[in-house]
């Protein structure tokens, strides 16, 4: 199934490091040959201080005990200079784990920069190297350190540039230690930096955007939450005319979120629509079953590709995600997609049909007879379904559903806020560009 990897495309969306971990999912699911994978991860090691690693590497792709003397030197070099910055970031770092000497900051910062400088002679050079120092570090692979530093530097930084690229280091530092909600925190304030920042052209805006969606989806498919935040962030008209236009394959993970959300939301039949548009620029499996079940009516497609659709999650390095039980491992999300698959197949055919043959709605959800009859039966009982069945003809019968006027009103007002915030606020933007000019 490595026909529908998206990791060609999504990699270089990413900091290389963020590229590891899903190397080591593409490895333990041996979707490629092992010595391809070791290569690539030399590859991604070579610009990067991690030279303890790439000698591991290098030692298992080749078998031996001997690595290559450039290596060795480069090791030399990346202990030296590592040395180098440690020395001039040491006053600040000794003020920083100083807890007395932390506590005379304040909100301002140039208040701090003033008081640094006066009481503690720490100016601008000592505050660059800390920067420096977090970079290499990170460069390193010590996240956490990096992290902090990051998070000091922050705090003390006045040139707003170089203050989003550490926020970006940290955010990228969070994810790789997992810690999703702080990685979800930053992820938040970046985005509210990437939407209200003046960029030099609207495309580095969009591009910027890119990143933060390719990068959030480590948070969102881990976090608790993340599947709801991930139709809020993605479903935005910025964000989806983003993807629309430069990342199309970050669909499949937006049709994903739709599936197995628990609240079917009103933004979905637009969304369907996205679908639909984008057949000819992207479809995988997933995106072809929403098409089949909303655009065609193809039940038969829907349930093929209810199949190929198991296989794209279990060879996925974020929605492959396997948690450890007892003696086995399971994949949740591939369970709760399959569920989700099937009641959204029986849904759309139970509008059309008001009497369903048992054995045939069997075979359309990928069950033996028995497996669908309690499927349904389970339905009923919880009230998702109007209907009751027939034992006698095998068969479902769906019980008349008259549309309330009241709810008819309600869906189609609904959304009506949302359209108005979002005229409302083309119009601003309209009116600032002509006043700009």
């Amino acid at each position: 199934m490595a026909t529908y990897d998206l990791t060609p495309r999504i990699a270089p969306n990413l900091d290389r490091h963020l590229v590891f971990p899903l190397l080591e999912f593409l490895q333990e699911r041996q979707l490629y040959n092992d010595g391809d994978i070791l290569k690539a991860k030399i590859e991604l090691l070579n610009n990067t201080n991690m030279v303890d690693y790439a000698m591991d590497i290098h030692k298992s792709l080749y078998h031996t005990e001997d690595v290559p003397q450039d290596m060795v030197e480069r090791r030399a070099e990346v202990v030296a200079r590592l040395k180098s910055l440690e020395e001039a970031a040491a006053p600040l770092v000794a003020f920083l784990q100083n807890p007395s000497a932390v506590q005379e900051l304040r909100a301002d910062k140039q208040y701090n920069l003033q008081m640094l400088n006066d009481r503690y002679q720490i100016g601008p050079a000592q505050i660059e190297a800390l920067y420096q120092y977090a970079k290499f570090q990170f460069e390193c692979g010590n996240y956490s350190g990096a992290a902090d530093y990051l998070y000091q530097y922050r705090a003390l930084c006045t040139n707003s540039e170089r203050s989003l690229s550490a926020l970006w280091g940290k955010l990228a530092a969070e994810i790789l230690m997992q810690n999703w909600d702080i990685a979800l925190e930053e992820l938040n304030r970046l985005k509210e930096i990437i939407d209200s920042k003046s960029f030099a052209s609207p495309m580095n805006q969009v591009q910027s955007r890119i990143w933060l969606m390719h990068w959030s989806l480590f948070i969102f498919f881990n976090h608790d939450n993340g599947r709801t935040q991930i139709i809020d962030l993605f479903n935005q008209d910025k964000y989806l005319n983003a993807i629309q236009t430069s990342a199309p394959h970050l669909l499949r993970y937006l049709a994903t979120a739709f599936i197995v959300n628990k609240r079917r939301r009103p933004q979905f039949k637009d969304f369907i629509k996205v679908i639909q548009q984008e057949q000819n620029s992207y479809k995988d499996p997933i995106t072809e079953f929403l098409a089949c079940v909303y655009v065609n009516y193809d039940f038969d497609g829907a349930q093929k590709k209810m199949r190929e659709c198991e296989e794209v999650i279990l060879n996925d390095p974020f929605l492959g995600k396997r948690v450890e039980e007892s003696n086995f491992s399971t994949v949740p999300l591939r369970d709760e997609f399959l569920e989700n698959a099937r009641l959204f197949i029986f849904e759309t055919y139970c509008r059309i049909h008001q009497r369903i043959d048992m054995a045939v709605l069997a075979e359309k959800l990928n069950l033996n007879y028995e497996e669908a009859e309690r499927w349904i039966v389970n339905l009923i009982r919880s009230s998702k379904l109007d209907a009751k069945i027939d034992s006698q003809t095998g068969t479902v019968i769906m019980e008349p559903n008259h549309p309330n006027v009241y709810e008819q009103l309600i869906d189609h007002t609904k959304a009506l806020n949302g359209r108005t915030y979002k005229l409302v606020s083309q119009l601003l933007e309209h009116s600032q560009a002509q006043a700009a000019r």
